[in-house]
């Protein structure tokens, strides 16, 4: 008959520590089996009959016993595993690789690398200096381009556009207007490349013939998300003026406000047009703003879509897939929701069923 051992107390809190690690479906398995030790101990018994119910050894029921005994709850933890001593010391090695990024890269060399910087520095290893890099998120072949809108009026015009997002006059329609142009027709070789071993891929080669080029007039309808276009050969002003003419007499009863870019082919002569289409009210973007045109998420939404890596023989045939693409988008469209992600960062996100 084994020893009986010393009575193990659990307080209320405790406990219910203790039978929320056994339940919970978190719970790794070590943890709820030393909490059910603990558990056991409370109910009594020699340690050999603990370790029994448990089906486990007398060793391990006295040694999570004692550990419990002298620490509570945190001697149920994993002790501290000393491992393999480190090999930089951290916040000075990366002090040093973060200073060295400051410096001019080497003689021939335009910008900064791993490996590069493990010469430099000497002692670090190009493993240690990349997982410092990855620690910090920094990327060195990655660039980050903007364009900063130098227009003297870029508030007011900017809160003109957003205005009219946000808060569109009541019974009016609120179109983006903007073109593509010079969309290229390209005709690729594709279909399958087989290997020796059995093995094949589909694809296309990376020659192309180039077979004409179009340009794509659209509005968007920002309240529904459908979009109106029409194909030119062109983008002069004549053809814009015809598009328009288009877009304005679907709604022939009703106030409409355009939100366009300040290219050239938007503005001359635009009084004359304006002046016989009373109904419609132009609203220009910023110069180097063209993210306040949401129709340019859609140029980019096509582009993906119904252009890129695709093959056209002829520009009819190029017009005809685009044709076909906005007739499947303007079936499952939905308004664009125009959001601010971070401060001086905004884009526009698409919620598609």
């Amino acid at each position: 008959m084994g020893r009986p051992t010393i009575k193990t107390e659990l307080g209320k809190a405790d406990r219910q520590e203790l039978l929320r690690r056994v339940n919970a479906a978190t719970s790794t398995q070590r943890e709820a089996f030393r909490a059910n030790v603990i558990l056991e101990c409370a109910r009594g018994g020699t340690t050999v009959e603990i370790a029994d119910r448990l089906q486990t050894s007398v060793t391990t029921v006295c040694k999570w016993r004692g550990r419990f005994a002298e620490r509570g709850l945190s001697g149920l933890s994993d002790a501290p595993r000393p491992g393999k001593p480190p090999v930089y010391a951290p916040a000075e090695t990366t002090r040093r690789i973060l200073a060295k990024l400051d410096e001019a890269p080497p003689d021939g060399y335009a910008q900064w690398n791993g490996r590069l910087l493990a010469e430099a520095l000497g002692d670090v290893s190009e493993h240690q200096v990349w997982r410092v890099l990855r620690q910090h998120g920094i990327q060195l072949q990655r660039r980050t381009s903007w364009c900063v809108s130098t227009d003297p009026e870029f508030a007011s015009k900017a809160a003109d556009v957003v205005g009219v997002y946000l808060s569109p006059p009541e019974n009016a329609v609120v179109l983006c207007v903007d073109e593509k142009p010079h969309i290229q027709a390209l005709q690729r070789a594709q279909g399958y490349l087989k290997f020796a071993d059995g093995r094949a891929f589909t694809g296309f080669s990376h020659e192309y013939k180039r077979n004409g080029t179009s340009t794509l007039f659209a509005a968007l309808n920002i309240m529904t998300g459908q979009v109106v276009a029409q194909h030119t050969k062109r983008r002069r002003r004549i053809e814009f003026l015809q598009f328009m003419n288009e877009v304005v007499a679907e709604y022939p009863d009703q106030e409409i406000h355009v939100v366009l870019d300040n290219l050239n082919t938007h503005k001359p002569k635009q009084d004359q047009w304006l002046a016989r289409h009373k109904n419609v009210h132009f609203h220009f973007i910023p110069t180097h703003a063209s993210w306040l045109n949401m129709v340019e998420c859609w140029f980019s939404i096509l582009s993906r879509s119904a252009l890129r890596g695709a093959s056209f023989t002829s520009v009819a045939e190029l017009r005809k897939a685009i044709d076909k693409f906005i007739a499947a988008y303007n079936e499952r469209c939905h308004p664009f929701v125009w959001r601010k992600k971070e401060v001086g960062q905004k884009h526009f996100s698409h919620l598609c069923r």
